[in-house]
Parts: structure tokens; sequence; C-alpha cells
């Protein structure tokens, strides 16, 4: 018989009632369902056959979600008010036992926090991650809040502030270690045991224990104060720019100060006031974005599943290679490394205890050695996981291990007569069955497959560096390759925890493609007489992690130089040609590769600007010969955003023009997650349009007049602009894919 969807109570003989919510396909606590609790709880309580009382969750998952979160509209806030199904559960005359299977988040959790016990099964996840959108641990559409007062009486005041700003999710092991989970059983007796628990507390057997008033886990002020000033320093770290960490510990100090109503009374004010900001409106559209990226037409919905990969070849153990291999290893894949003479294969093998250094036996490269060491001496993963995964890793000379892999990805350098190569040469020994996957981060495809027969089968997997960290997977489709080969490409992206975009293919595919300007931008901008430090200052303070020249240092100006001719060839009539990295790279700077470059870089110390280099820079002033009357010019901050980024937004455009991406919400996951742009802005577009088209258009237009036309605005953004159209607007959506 099926489930009903909604709430559902049903009484048993022992006297317990059981409540059931089942929302799908996410249970998301809406104002509808959440009367609905709030009903069948009255109702429980008022009945004389109901001794106690279980919540249980279908589908094992409750997250937080709806109307108001989406648009920020604050008429669509529910009439039921904030502190009602929380004061029920708080004050009900009969205990109330969560019962936790599967997935707990925010709301879902908030109820298990109200409740009087919590009975779990292993391996169940619980957590607030409500400051990733924006809020502080709340209910959502609901306004029932209470999620700042109760974790910190449940699980002490560190603990709470950690997994609160952090967004940290801890496994009902940890949470029964912690004392938050009174009981932890196996899955077939969840029920049975919360039942018996609810009739004990009834009984006067065990204790009816109400969160809100606890206080034995908080400790004394002055160490609540110390907790909490150290809490600040963190959010001030690790959020700069959003209002949300820094207001949460505001109402979690009140109600350690003054007690939990007053502190419930707060973060309801606080809630309000956080749900129409542009930064909840921001996170909001981007945590959206990410759920319709699965979504490819034709690929997902025409009844295709998935393969699975058991093995999988990587072509070339250098940086990306070794850091594509580690993530495959670490979901449990087997992995063929070939390189293509011994002193590359050997070069840097450490030796590692039980490891055999015979090409035939598995083995750890240095690259990956350090990705999986690192692991370890971090707490991610205990040494005998990164055993586990060195025994599924071969490495190769040749291609005798490539009879039955599964997929080939090669990682070899930006080299089209190379890749070309390899391509004809894998498609002669893989199966038919196989993947050929290529790692570039700028080559057309097509060019790459063209010596082959098996164009169906040649795909685009982009990983960002550094690949086993990096979450975004660029998935490239080509006019050929078919649905199948996505579809199995986008299951093992999941597989491995990346977030898998599927794009089009062209010069820089979407990533690449809409950033080529960001550091052309910052040359042009230090070549005009701006001082580069203050530029890489000014684009932090934005909310990018690295300013331009930072970035350029890590990722080394040999790149930059290798992708220069490809990007000039489809790009010149707006590429902005500065000498300047070839300059740094003769002056023997490559940066943290070599320890300098715009940085200097030194173990066990942060990047420092180096003053030296200034000697470079002057001399590509010179060569350029572009400050007006030789003079440089005087810009302010937002001016250097807008000479850096808006040409950025330009790019973006002729991606969406040319239908290279899905939707348009699909660049602003790319966005944040291939080049970091601050989620709280909302990607690239999004940021855009909050800006408002017309006037990018006409800042850009006004640019170009004075500088050329590298600031000449696309024909997009004209018409979005003379149309008063969003740049992501879905009806503008003219996608090819």
């Amino acid at each position: 018989m099926a489930k009903k969807n909604g709430v559902t109570m049903d009484v048993g003989e022992d006297g317990v009632a059981v409540i059931t919510i089942s929302n799908p396909p996410v249970n998301s606590l809406s104002s509808s369902i959440l009367s609905e609790w709030n009903e069948k709880l009255q109702e429980a309580n008022q009945r004389s056959d109901v001794k106690a009382i279980v919540l249980t969750v279908s589908l094992n998952i409750l997250i937080i979600s709806g109307k108001v979160h989406k648009t920020g509209d604050m008429s669509l806030m529910p009439d039921i008010s904030f502190d009602v199904v929380g004061t029920l559960m708080e004050d009900s005359r009969k205990p109330i036992v969560a019962a936790v299977e599967g997935v707990a988040l925010g709301g879902g959790f908030e109820l298990a926090l109200a409740s009087h016990a919590r009975v779990a099964a292993p391996k169940a996840q619980l957590s607030l991650p409500e400051l990733t959108l924006g809020l502080i641990p709340g209910f959502g559409d609901s306004f029932v809040y209470e999620g700042t007062q109760r974790l910190p009486r449940l699980v002490g005041l560190a603990k709470a502030i950690d997994m609160i700003l952090l967004s940290k999710s801890i496994s009902s092991e940890e949470g029964h270690k912690l004392g938050l989970i009174d009981a932890l059983v196996p899955p077939g007796e969840l029920l049975s045991t919360s039942r018996k628990w609810a009739l004990d507390i009834a009984l006067g057997r065990k204790p009816f224990l109400r969160s809100l008033y606890r206080t034995d886990k908080i400790g004394s002020l002055s160490e609540a104060r110390a907790i909490l000033k150290n809490a600040r320093q963190l959010a001030k770290k690790i959020a700069p720019n959003m209002p949300q960490h820094h207001v949460c510990i505001d109402v979690i100090e009140e109600g350690i100060i003054h007690g939990g109503y007053s502190g419930i009374l707060k973060e309801g004010e606080v809630f309000k006031q956080l749900i129409p900001s542009d930064t909840v409106k921001a996170l909001v559209h981007v945590y959206f974005a990410q759920r319709a990226i699965s979504k490819v037409p034709n690929v997902t919905d025409v009844g295709l599943k998935p393969r699975h990969m058991k093995k999988v070849a990587v072509i070339g153990g250098g940086l990306m290679g070794s850091g594509i291999a580690t993530a495959l290893l670490l979901s449990n894949i087997r992995v063929v490394i070939k390189e293509i003479n011994s002193e590359y294969l050997l070069k840097g093998i450490k030796s590692v205890e039980g490891s055999q250094l015979i090409l035939s036996r598995p083995y750890p490269f240095e690259y990956l050695s350090a990705n999986l060491n690192s692991l370890v001496s971090r707490g991610k993963m205990t040494q005998d996981k990164a055993g586990e995964a060195f025994s599924l890793l071969k490495g190769v000379l040749d291609y005798t291990e490539f009879k039955d892999v599964d997929m080939v990805i090669e990682a070899v350098i930006e080299n089209i007569e190379l890749k070309q190569n390899i391509f004809k040469e894998i498609e002669e020994v893989c199966p038919p069955h196989c993947i050929l996957a290529s790692n570039t981060s700028t080559i057309d495809l097509n060019v790459i497959g063209e010596k082959t027969n098996s164009k169906d089968r040649i795909v685009g997997a982009h990983f960002f560096s550094p690949a086993h960290i990096m979450t975004l997977l660029e998935i490239v489709r080509t006019e050929n390759t078919s649905p199948r080969v996505i579809l199995d490409l986008m299951a093992l992206g999941k597989t491995i925890k990346k977030v898998p975009v599927v794009v089009g293919n062209c010069i820089g595919f979407t990533v690449n493609r809409t950033f080529f300007p960001y550091a052309q931008a910052a040359h042009m901008l230090v070549n005009l007489g701006v001082d580069l430090f203050r530029v890489d200052s000014v684009i932090t303070s934005f909310g990018l992690p690295l300013g331009p020249f930072m970035l350029g240092d890590l990722a080394g100006h040999g790149i930059a130089i290798a992708t220069k001719d490809i990007y000039d060839k489809a790009f010149g009539d707006r590429m902005f040609r500065s000498p300047l990295t070839e300059l740094l790279l003769k002056s023997g700077r490559n940066g943290k590769i070599n320890g300098r470059g715009y940085y200097i870089y030194q173990k066990g110390s942060k990047p420092k600007p180096d003053p030296s280099v200034l000697s470079v820079v002057e001399e590509s002033r010179r060569l350029t010969n572009i400050m007006p009357g030789g003079k440089p010019i005087t810009v302010t901050d937002k001016e250097i955003v807008e000479m850096i980024l808006f040409p950025v937004v330009n790019e973006a455009c002729r991606v969406l023009d040319e239908g290279v991406v899905i939707r348009a919400s699909d660049l602003d996951v790319a966005s944040v997650l291939g080049m970091s742009f601050p989620s709280y802005r909302g990607g690239v577009l999004f940021w855009a349009d909050t800006v408002g088209p017309k006037y990018i258009y006409e800042r850009l237009k006004r640019l170009s007049e004075t500088y050329g036309d590298f600031f000449k605005p696309s024909k997009y953004l004209e018409e979005m602009a003379m149309r008063g159209m969003l740049l992501s607007d879905p009806k503008s959506s003219r996608s090819r894919l």
C-alpha cells in the first residue's frame, strides 16, 4: 500500500502516536505541512488514548526550502506563528521522541532538537546548513526557529558553533558520543526502540528533558564569551562579506546571556531581516541552480541508465593527471596511469611502506602520494584508506592495460598534434564501449578528435586544479557526442563527488572562455598605471579568493603563454596584448612554481608582494605605451571592479548568445565552482542582473570609446539592455544543447 503524502498519525495499542511527515521529493517543510503537523500534535496531546509521541520522517530527508527563500517576498510568509511548533513540542504534556534515519538537514534536524529525546540509526547525518543559504538556523517557510538555541544546549557551545558556522554535518555515531542522540540502534529496531523510549519517558522511567531550558553543557559565562570571541574571529575570516555568520553569533549570545526564549525572539527578528537580503537571494539562486544542472535535454529524459565505471585510464601523470587519478581512487575506481617513458613514470615516486616499485604493480606517484598523504595528515582519511587507494593504481608505459577500460581521460599538455595522435592510438586499443575523454581546458574537441572514427565517444572531461579538491567538472559535448556518453560521464562525476555541468564545445568552453578577459583587463589596468597589488586587493575585497595577479602566480605563467595563441586566433579582435607575462618569465619569475612572480613565495609563510617586480611592470608600460599623456590613470575601487569584471560579463553574454550552456544558471554554477566567483553574489550572470544590464552596457560602451574594442559591448548585452531584460531571462535562452 502506497504511503500517503503529508502528515499522518497512527496510534498503536501501546498508546504511542507515530506521526510521519512525507512531502516528496525532498520532504521540504512547507507551511501546509507544518500546519498539518501542528494539528496532529495538538490532536495527540488531546487524545486520552495517546501516552507518548514518536516523530518519523518518511524518505529519510528533510531540508529547508520554500517560496519565501526563492523570492524574498515577505508577503508569502505563512500565517503560522514563529513559535507555535517549537513551543508545542517543547511544552507538550506528552513526550516526543524523534526517530532519525538517513539525512536530517535544517528543519528536519530542528524538529529532532525540539523533541524530548532522539533515537537514530547508524550513519544518519545531522546538520544545520542554513548559513550556506544566507540564513540562520530556522525552519524556513514556517518561521519556527530555535536551532541556534537548542543545539548549544545539547552538544555544548563550541561544538554547536563549529557545526553552525561551518555548516558541518555529524554522523549519528558522533551525535551519540556528544549526547545529542540518546540511543543508536539498527534500522530495523528504530521505530520499536523509539516507541519504547517514549513510553519510558511517559511512565517516568526516563527523564522528561526540555532542551531549551538545559544549561549543563553551556559552561560559565566567561567560558562562553571566550568561545563567542573566537567564533567572531572565525566568521570574519571565512565570511568577511556575509552578514549571516556574524548575526548568528549575536543570536546565540543572546540566548546564552538572557535565556533561551529571549534568544528565540532575537532569532525570529534576525531571520525576518535576512530573508529579503541580496545575499539570501544569491545563495538560494546558486542552491537551486546546482539542482537544475542534473537535467540535460535529450540525455536525462530519454530513459537511459548510466553504466558503472569499473576501470579508468589516465594519460599523463603530472599535476592534473594525478589529481584526476586521486579523485577516482578515493571513490574506489581502479586507475591506470600511462606515461611516455620510465623517467617520467618513476619521477617522484616516493618510498611508501609496503609499496613495490614495479611497473606492473600498484605504486604511488609523487603528486598522488602528496594528495593522499595530505588528506591523511589533515585527518580527512586514514592511513589504511590511503593504502587501499594505492592498491587500485597501476602505472604503465604502453596500452596493454587499456583493453578493458571503461574510460580514458587524456591529461597531457595543451598540444593539438600530441592530443590528436593519442586519440587515434586509444581508439585502436580500447574496447568499443570505452569513453574517450580529454581534460583539455581550451582546445576545440572536434580538432582533437578529427583523426578518429569514433566521434560519438569523444567528450570533454575538464577538471579544475587541484582536481581532487575542486568540485566542478565541465562535461563538454560536441555535436557528435552520444547521450549515453554524456550520461555515463555525469554519473561518474557524481560518484567522484564532482558537480558535473554539461556545456557545448568552443574554445575555452564555459569557465575559461568566460574568464579569459579577467587577466587581460587586469594587465590593461596595470599598463595604464594602476598598481597591480591594489588591483589584487580590490578584487579580493569584492569576494574572489585571489586577485588576477596572484592567481597567475599560483597557476604558473607558462600556462598563460601556452594558451595565448589559441585565444588570440579565436578572439583576436577583442584581445588586449600585453608583454607583461613574457617579461615576467624572462626575468626568471614563474610564480609559486619557482618561488617568485609578482609575489615572493617561501615555505611556511604567506605570499608577500615583491617590490622588485615593479621594474618589469615599468618595462611593460614602456612597451605598450597606452597611458594617456604618459601619466597613470586615476580610478576608484568601484571602477577597478567594473573594468575587470564587466568584460567577463560581456564574454558570458557571448557564451549565452552562442548557446554554449543549457541555462544561464549553469554558467553561474560554473563561475562559482570553477572560478570561485563569490557564491553570495549568485554567480557572474546573477550578479550582473543585480547591477543592471543597461548600466553594464553603457559603462562598457564608454570604456570602449576610450580604450578600444576590448570593452566593446556584445550584441547580446546590447539587446538585453535595450529591451530592459535580465541577462539570465529564460525567455532569451538560445541553447544548442
